[in-house]
């Protein structure tokens, strides 16, 4: 992978459910078990109305593209800043999307608009990642 392989305006998307086993997994992983996750009850009593997915859970989509899709193996993080605009509930089909902005010339470095959509095409999460290629 060279960075002469990317362009800007070039682009990937993943799309996921995630459901209450990916919730829980994630809570394990992460030690975050806020009941606004996981607790049906909890949830429905909160400004949300019903049980969200972890911020972080969602973003990690950012990553499954970056590292497997655009710009792919060999990418790494250098930076990535999040904007959480909406709630992502359980069940909810989220399309994750990179967008390359700028490449850096003189270094192996991609920036990369990142948004993550919910079903109704809304905005849920926003921001940018700064990736650098171990060119090859």
């Amino acid at each position: 992978m060279k960075i002469s392989d990317f362009y800007v305006g070039q682009n990937a998307s993943l799309s996921k459910k995630f459901v209450i086993d990916d919730i829980k997994a994630f809570s394990q992983l992460s030690l975050d078990y806020n009941p606004v996750h996981l607790d049906e009850d909890y949830a429905q009593n909160s400004i949300f109305g019903d049980r969200i997915v972890h911020g972080f859970l969602t973003a990690s989509l950012f990553s499954g593209i970056i590292g497997s899709i655009l710009p792919g193996s060999g990418a790494i993080y250098l930076n990535q800043n999040l904007n959480f605009r909406k709630p992502i509930y359980h069940n909810e089909l989220i399309t994750a999307i990179c967008t390359i902005t700028h490449i850096r010339e003189d270094k192996p470095i991609i920036t990369l608009e990142t948004i993550c959509k919910n079903e109704k095409g809304e905005i849920a999460i926003d921001g940018t990642a700064v990736i650098k290629l171990l060119e090859s």
